[in-house]
């Protein structure tokens, strides 16, 4: 999670311009007693300008934004026979899009910019293509929205109405991500005055301003609150305008907390002169290179005083700033990209996996659609999975067999992965490594071999149709190796060895592998002889077309390690139910990560999870199981510790194992850490300091949120944990812990970093409010950090955490 109001979803996006901070520190060090408040700094508060007064400049020149502006009528469609007129016009703030029905007296409705992740042009979504006999290609356009809301498809009168709309909203999104820090908060700030100023006259008086207060989650004596509003009046009119307004924001967020170790750092108390902030960089952010000159790059970077900057100096507004930037982040800068080694064998990586992937919903009756797809792989997912049923007229189908759930057309599924699995999309650029289609087939001959001739004609050289070499490998090829490759994981006639020789028989009969549909019922609660049997006895006939495309991942039916280590394959791929996992790690944890060193294993979700709910992942990451696959349309816990994950690398979709997860010889054991080579557990230690604009989560009247922060542990058995602070009664504006939390590492190579904010119930469960997950290998050591929260709904506002904290050794090498 980086600062400046992002998330961990949107890095380097304006998702949520919201500057709230959870403010972490995790080194001990002396404060000094008896700071002032002084809440201007060099005059920044008359130079920080509202954003919605200069939202014009954004637009000027912009012939796409002038109309966009004016407004437009486009039809508005859900289904081949919802097509309904809506008139669409972007806000005079830049940042909302209003819209409503062309009858008379309809409420309308809004949306934010901000809420806009990308916008297909064309045909590119299920709705539009029903209609792509009756609307051409250029009068159509689809904005996909973040998190769970749906996509809104519109048509527009023209292809140049349409083009003026595509372009403009791409504009918008491009100004968004590309704005800076001060611009956020200067948005931020614009967008609360707007919500508080009712009766829209530019000013606020006394009354809207404690209104405002109810909304931001204030509960503030009012006679404190007047003395902060006469003080900001300086025009002494009783409302306040513009910066008077930013003057009382500023008053109202000063950060006691921060500007204590400002002043630790400050030889004046007024500025960080450059040589102050070299000794913060090096004492507090433990920086050891090129100080000199980040420094400088700090400055220029986030100091928003032209007079400080020429002085070469931070004010406590830079200083705010920078804390609250990703450069301020508890991540590691260093890991953002993609720093570990890619060419190792396939076995020895993490991979970002979905089950069903085609679901948006439950496992029963929900909606399949090849939207699935797109979201999995645009959020970095490098392992989908396809159920295949014979469809009508000759065309395969996907859909979770035997339920209510909706069925989609293989060969679009298809065409979604060809188009989503290595595209560059906003707002980050997806990657490059390889995508794997895990196929459950059920459908016959005749039917596999369309499946073949779709994957040939519409992925091209994009499949993965024989060997790198074209001969038979001893070994999986590298992540590096399959860059813009589409890997098969389906059952396979015959052996490899057999494929590229040129001796497999046209058709065979082949084993039902352990995902078919009939097996994902836990073997545990199996009772019935009958259906012991239905899994022993069912064959199904494969064809040559579709099996000879399956290279180094081959689904197999897993026996036990034993058989494995005589008789297995390198490219042979097992699948386990989450509790068949479960029971290998309990019985056999040692010999699970040996197998996973040496090929890859799936695991699923068990098929009682018929409400799409997750397990943990952690549990399988810590034997070594590659493809972890997660319902990617349920948040939660799982995908949480997911998203965290896969958050480094570049995102990727692959995380290099620990060096003993990935040696066969090592032996490790997650169920006795302590017993491997070069064992050696730290400290950590994480102090809660405050926290800043948490968001509402009870919707009663007058409710407050009373904010406590948990910090979880992940990893293997003897390091899971969670501790929690204190809660802070009626105050999520500006909460204050300095609580210090503590917990002892034995892997921690495989642990997971989870905080959780939530408000506090003493007669029910908590309320969720927002969280962030990062791997341990990937804090920073020793530093002051701000970062935000995610929340689970992500059309909501963000949340910001900032973490310190203290080991007691040096971090590993991975």
């Amino acid at each position: 999670m980086e600062g400046g109001g992002g998330s961990v979803a949107y890095r380097g996006t304006a998702a949520a311009p919201e500057p709230c901070d959870l403010f972490l520190l995790y080194n001990s060090f002396q404060r000094r007693p008896g700071l002032r408040d002084d809440p201007a700094t060099d005059g920044s508060v008359k130079r920080q300008q509202m954003a919605f007064i200069g939202s014009g400049l954004r637009i000027q020149g912009d012939d796409n934004l002038q109309s966009m502006l004016v407004g437009t009528v486009m039809r508005k469609i859900k289904s081949r026979n919802w097509k309904k007129q809506r008139y669409f016009k972007l806000q005079d703030d830049c940042m909302t899009i209003w819209y409503k029905s062309k009858k008379a007296g309809n409420a309308h409705s809004t949306f934010s910019v901000s809420d806009v992740e990308a916008v297909r042009e064309g045909h590119q979504s299920e709705v539009l293509l029903s209609i792509a006999d009756e609307f051409p290609a250029d009068r159509c356009f689809t904005l996909v929205f973040r998190g769970r809301r749906g996509n809104l498809d519109l048509v527009a009168e023209s292809a140049d109405e349409a083009q003026s709309w595509i372009s403009g909203m791409r504009k918008l999104i491009e100004n968004l991500e590309n704005m800076g820090e001060r611009e956020r908060l200067d948005q931020w700030i614009g967008d609360w005055f707007k919500k508080a100023d009712k009766n829209n006259d530019g000013r606020m008086n006394f009354k809207e301003v404690q209104d405002l207060l109810k909304m931001m989650n204030v509960d503030m004596n009012e006679h404190h609150t007047h003395r902060l509003f006469t003080m900001a009046d300086k025009s002494q009119s009783g409302t306040l305008e513009d910066d008077e307004f930013v003057l009382f924001y500023k008053m109202l967020t000063q950060r006691e907390d921060v500007l204590r170790v400002f002043q630790e750092f400050s030889a004046d108390g007024q500025k960080l002169s450059q040589s102050d902030l070299e000794d913060f960089l090096k004492e507090e952010q433990l920086e050891g290179d090129n100080i000199q000159q980040h420094a400088k790059q700090l400055i220029e970077c986030y100091e928003p005083s032209d007079a400080a900057k020429l002085l070469n100096a931070m004010t406590f507004d830079g200083f705010l700033m920078y804390l609250g930037s990703a450069e301020g982040s508890i991540f590691n800068p260093q890991h953002r990209a993609v720093f570990q080694d890619m060419s190792q064998p396939l076995c020895h990586y993490f991979i970002s996996s979905s089950h069903n992937t085609y679901l948006m919903e439950d496992q029963l009756r929900g909606q399949s659609s090849v939207e699935g797809y797109i979201r999995a792989l645009n959020r970095g997912c490098r392992c989908v999975e396809v159920d295949c049923w014979d469809g009508a007229n000759g065309e395969p189908i996907v859909y979770h067999g035997h339920t209510f759930t909706s069925k989609i057309l293989f060969k679009d599924v298809v065409h979604a992965v060809g188009n989503y699995a290595f595209k560059v999309a906003s707002p980050a650029q997806v990657s490059e490594y390889p995508v794997i289609l895990s196929i459950e087939n059920h459908c016959s001959v005749e039917q596999q071999r369309v499946m073949a001739q779709h994957l040939n004609r519409i992925l091209g050289d994009k499949l993965l149709k024989s060997t790198l070499d074209g001969k038979a490998p001893i070994g999986l090829p590298s992540p590096e190796d399959l860059k813009g490759k589409i890997l098969l994981k389906a059952k396979k006639i015959g052996g490899l060895e057999e494929s590229v020789n040129g001796i497999v028989e046209d058709t065979l009969t082949g084993e039902v592998s352990d995902e078919d549909e009939v097996a994902e019922i836990d073997e545990d609660n199996l009772h019935r002889e009958s259906v012991r049997r239905r899994i022993k006895k069912s064959k199904q006939r494969l064809s040559k077309e579709l099996s000879d495309y399956v290279i180094y991942c081959k689904s197999v039916h897993f026996s036990s390690f034993k058989h494995s280590r005589i008789h297995s394959k390198f490219y042979e791929v097992a699948s386990f139910t989450e509790s068949k996992a479960r029971k290998q790690l309990r019985e056999a944890g040692a010999e699970f990560v040996h197998h996973n060193s040496r090929q890859l294993t799936r695991v699923y979700p068990s098929g009682f999870r018929t409400d799409s709910s997750n397990f943990n992942p952690q549990e399988m990451w810590n034997s070594g199981c590659q493809i972890v696959a997660l319902n990617f349309q349920t948040a939660g816990e799982g995908m949480d510790l997911n998203d965290g994950l896969f958050s480094q690398n570049g995102r990727n979709g692959y995380v290099l194992k620990p060096s003993f997860m990935r040696e066969a010889e090592k032996r490790f054991d997650p169920e006795t850490p302590q017993k491997r080579d070069s064992y050696q557990p730290l400290v950590l230690s994480i102090q809660v300091i405050s926290g800043q604009q948490l968001p509402k989560v009870n919707i009663k009247e007058g409710s407050i949120v009373d904010p406590l922060v948990r910090v979880e542990i992940h990893g293997v058995p003897m390091d899971q944990a969670k501790q929690e602070t204190r809660y802070i009664e009626n105050n999520g504006f500006n909460p204050v812990w300095y609580d210090t939390l503590r917990f002892t590492i034995h892997t921690p190579e495989l642990a997971m970093v989870r905080f959780v904010v939530e408000d506090y119930d003493k007669t029910s469960k908590n309320d969720f409010v927002g969280q962030y997950t990062l791997p341990l290998s990937c804090m920073q050591q020793d530093s002051k950090d701000q970062y935000p929260l995610q929340p689970r709904d992500r059309l909501s506002k963000s949340l910001n955490l900032t973490l310190q904290k203290v080991q007691s050794d040096t971090f590993w090498d991975m």
